[in-house]
């Protein structure tokens, strides 16, 4: 078993956004394993975060980045139960990063349920066509295809993409990690990515009511 130090304890906090006595607990649970940590963390964050998922949230903030340059720029609201939670560092932080990450990644959709049927229909086509090029048996192309529509996912979903600074953990994950931190229910509602010169922009994306 690894000694559980300080300096352990904070690099999981780092990693996780785990407040400092659940990052210790979550240690000693793992042994001193940093990954197993982390997983033991996320878990109980997805059992914390499903209680409180069918919570009202309408407080929250509207969230900004512009890249350095100032010919990117985002707008995001993103939503809590309290003003209180609203005004903390914490959320703040959190707002800005998904921000940043809208910035970065450039996400199409929301989450995978939003995805519409019109772009699943063309990449599957668009798979379908490269595995028949690649001279696939056709009994594993649809296979094929639902594996590459996993990474799709992971492409053009919000809260399925890989965070940009910290690529071992998703946005949704994210989300999760900061719900069972400040114990309150969070949800992104809406999002939209501004470029100098890209004129025809989509409406915001937005939450499913």
């Amino acid at each position: 078993m690894a000694e559980i130090t300080a300096q352990l304890v904070k690099q999981l906090r780092d990693r996780t956004s785990a407040g400092m006595m659940e990052c210790k607990k979550a240690l000693e649970e793992a042994k001193g394993d940093l990954a197993e940590a982390e997983v033991v963390l996320r878990k109980r964050g997805v059992a914390s975060a499903s209680k409180k998922a069918g919570r009202s949230t309408k407080q929250g903030m509207i969230g900004t980045y512009i890249h350095p340059g100032s010919q990117l720029g985002v707008m995001i609201e993103v939503n809590c139960e309290s003003d209180f939670v609203a005004r903390t560092e914490g959320f703040q932080s959190l707002v800005h990063d998904i921000a940043m990450q809208v910035a970065a990644a450039d996400p199409q959709f929301l989450r995978k349920e939003d995805v519409t049927q019109a772009a699943l229909d063309k990449e599957r086509d668009i798979y379908r066509a490269r595995a028949i090029a690649e001279g696939k048996p056709e009994k594993i192309i649809e296979k094929m295809i639902e594996g590459r529509l996993a990474k799709y996912y992971e492409e053009v979903c919000l809260l399925e993409q890989p965070f940009v600074k910290e690529n071992t953990i998703t946005i949704g994950h994210m989300v999760t990690n900061a719900i069972a931190k400040m114990g309150e229910n969070i949800t992104i509602s809406r999002f939209v990515r501004f470029k100098v010169g890209d004129t025809a922009q989509d409406e915001p994306q937005q939450a499913a009511e």
